[in-house]
């Protein structure tokens, strides 16, 4: 069985009763940093192996963790906070098993998305999760293009290093819209700073430092995208599924890694260079 395991984004009690259950009794636990994580296990008295499972030996590791699970061995998975798979490993693997029948379960537990969302103050009945932050304005304004008329708030992850330019970046391209900077989530210095951008960035500590979690509202007048449906609670989760699960079988069926990414950005509005790299990491492994 294959247990996918949120973390707690800050404070160690955050963990559920049920995940250190699984913790303990797992044969193998898979884990972003294996320092991180020994942290974690040693805080609860937990002594099981780890093993790396990152963004750069994720394909390596499936080759190694599928044999397991088809032996029937539990393999727990964990990022360094928060809900694996989400900007964190654990989609290949998660997709594998789903491929081969293998069974998957998921844990509810921390998210830092859904926490800073909440703490925002802004209406969070529609919103889209956007992972990181794309770096530089240029690329930025193409990553939030797609939302430009979308109903939903939208939820990223940023730098401590890069907010300030982000901010600034935001306030150029949607000066009026509401914004809150979620800052160390759970933990003792935890603070939320709500306004306009240009607003927040005047608040802003000097140096920034901690974790954040971005939050931007809808435009007031915001209407649907044409062809696109967000039901309460929709997510990017639900369209990074689809656009991974498009290229994925896009490339199976032949068509080349750079098409296929350029057909894809055309339908959904992705940014080129983002859809080829999904492409890349999705892209069928030759036997």
């Amino acid at each position: 069985m294959l247990t996918i395991c949120p973390t707690p984004i800050g404070n160690l009690k955050d963990i559920t009763l049920r995940c250190l259950e699984v913790l303990r009794s797992a044969d193998l636990i898979a884990c972003e940093d294996t320092r991180h994580t020994m942290g974690l296990l040693s805080h609860y008295d937990i002594h099981v192996r780890l093993v790396s499972f990152h963004d750069h030996n994720e394909q390596q590791r499936l080759q190694e963790l599928l044999p397991l699970l088809r032996e029937g061995k539990n393999v727990a998975v964990v990022s360094d906070a928060g809900m694996p798979g989400l900007s964190d490993p654990g989609f290949s693997l998660v997709r594998a098993c789903a491929a081969e029948g293998l069974p998957v379960t998921v844990l509810p537990g921390p998210s830092a998305v859904s926490t800073a969302l909440v703490l925002s103050g802004l209406p969070a009945d529609r919103f889209a999760f956007v992972g990181f932050l794309a770096r530089g304005k240029s690329k930025m304004f193409e990553q939030l293009a797609a939302f430009e008329s979308t109903c939903a708030a939208l939820v990223a992850f940023e730098s401590p290093r890069r907010v300030r330019a982000s901010l600034a970046a935001i306030a150029e391209r949607w000066p009026d819209r509401a914004v809150a900077v979620c800052r160390e989530l759970s933990k003792v210095h935890e603070e939320a700073l709500r306004g306009t951008a240009g607003q927040v960035l005047e608040q802003l500590a000097d140096p920034v430092k901690g974790e954040i979690v971005l939050v931007i509202s809808a435009p007031e007048s915001a209407s649907p995208v044409p062809g696109a449906t967000l039901t309460p609670a929709a997510t990017v989760v639900d369209l990074d599924y689809r656009v991974r699960k498009a290229l994925a079988e896009l490339q199976a069926l032949g068509v080349g890694t750079k098409q296929a990414a350029g057909v894809v950005a055309g339908l959904t509005g992705l940014p080129a260079r983002a859809a080829y790299q999904v492409a890349l990491e999705v892209k069928p492994q030759s036997r």
